[in-house]
């Protein structure tokens, strides 16, 4: 009877693991669809069994990089997936079924926090940064800062948008849709 119930345990532990690592791996590929490639991203690509197609890209201010076979290609915008498959369609007029890979080695993506908070400046976006999350990389607000009239303000376009944040309510666990997650360029003004 022990036997069976070690085997039971141990099943559910192999099974709990399995679905934790299908959880990360779902949330990491979430994560890649949504990076959106930025001048300044560092990026490895390769094509296996091509070693002459192998190398590190730096994605340069106009957006572009230049590739062996294809010349200059526009990535700016694009996700990790997106420019795999635009190398591969480019590379398949000259290789037979080219197996690519693209990895994003360093971003250069960053949000800045401005005005009344103890670190001002630049916040890079190596990952997800909520506004909470970015003020408190910013050594969080100084005694002196108006907390209910925080702005996010957020490039659209051609246009600027103010995104309102309050940050008693939502440290108070309401409102918590302000929270949003911030994007490249954003710039928190904390008044």
């Amino acid at each position: 009877m022990q036997m069976i119930y070690c085997i039971v345990l141990l099943s559910l532990g192999y099974m709990s693991n399995a679905f934790a690592d299908m959880a990360n791996d779902s949330q990491v590929s979430h994560i890649t669809q949504e990076y959106r490639i930025v001048p300044g991203d560092l990026l490895e690509i390769s094509v296996w069994k091509e070693e002459g197609l192998a190398g590190k890209s730096l994605v340069r201010p106009d957006g572009g990089i230049s590739f062996p076979l294809i010349g200059n290609l526009h990535v700016e915008g694009m996700n990790a997936e997106q420019l795999k498959s635009e190398i591969t369609k480019r590379l398949g007029e000259y290789l037979s079924d080219p197996e690519v890979t693209v990895s994003v080695l360093s971003t250069n993506q960053k949000v800045y926090v401005v005005g009344k908070v103890n670190k001002p400046g630049e916040v890079p976006l190596s990952s997800p940064v909520t506004v909470i999350q970015a003020l408190s990389i910013a050594g969080g607000l100084s005694p002196f800062a108006d907390e209910d009239d925080i702005k996010v303000l957020r490039r659209s376009g051609n246009q600027t948008i103010s995104l309102p944040f309050d940050y008693n309510s939502v440290s108070k666990g309401e409102e918590l849709e302000q929270n949003i997650q911030l994007l490249n360029g954003d710039v928190i003004l904390v008044p």
